[in-house]
């Protein structure tokens, strides 16, 4: 985490500069040095404020977890709330912002995944943003099926996220945002309950009164 009196003007700065360094260097050779010339500062500045690289990976990460949060809160925002399946169609939407698919950000977060593995810090925060998007699918589904099942549908749609994610992201063509939402839209109307496949899906109070 930077440090308190890290000049705000700095950070979006630097986290621009750690994510140009990794698309062009990859993650290994993205040293303090070389991120530091992108950025046109001292390395001394990024190890006084963030202790070196992994403290600026973490920063950046964050900044892109706060967007990836944003595109999803925005796009529910868009959304009926009665409105169930769209729901969480803008949650998977979220996922493939094209904020998130720009190829700066993708070699961002691939790094960040291979470095959770062997970095506290790091596995916290996917930690974090995996409860976060599990516990946005469960409330969606807990409105149309019980919650056992819901955790168990949200689960597979994570999986989905994750994997199309990832697949597309080692691919010459990159990530498909329009098959990735048509491929798991398909998976969530297999698990709706049957009643609650329609456009417009009614809440479980709805069904009831």
């Amino acid at each position: 985490m930077p440090k308190v009196g890290m000049p705000e003007i700095r950070k979006p700065q630097l986290i621009r500069a750690t994510m140009e360094a990794i698309d062009s260097q990859g993650l290994q050779k993205a040293s303090v040095a070389i991120i530091s010339r992108y950025a046109g500062v001292s390395p001394a500045i990024i190890n006084h404020y963030f202790g070196g690289k992994d403290g600026l990976l973490e920063a950046t990460m964050r900044s892109v977890l706060k967007q990836l949060s944003e595109g999803v809160r925005e796009r529910l925002a868009e959304t009926d709330p009665d409105d169930v399946k769209a729901r969480i169609k803008a949650i998977v939407g979220g996922n493939f912002d094209p904020r998130q698919l720009d190829r700066k950000v993708v070699k961002t977060w691939l790094a960040f995944w291979s470095q959770a593995m062997h970095h506290e810090a790091l596995f916290r925060l996917q930690r974090v943003n995996e409860q976060r998007l599990l516990s946005h699918l469960r409330l969606e589904l807990k409105r149309v099926m019980e919650p056992q099942r819901a955790q168990f549908v949200a689960q597979g749609i994570a999986a989905l996220i994750d994997g199309i994610w990832l697949r597309g992201a080692l691919t010459p063509d990159g990530i498909n945002s329009n098959l990735a939402q048509r491929i798991i839209t398909d998976y969530l109307e297999r698990q709706l309950p049957s009643e609650f496949t329609e456009s417009r899906l009614p809440t479980r109070t709805a069904q009831t009164s």
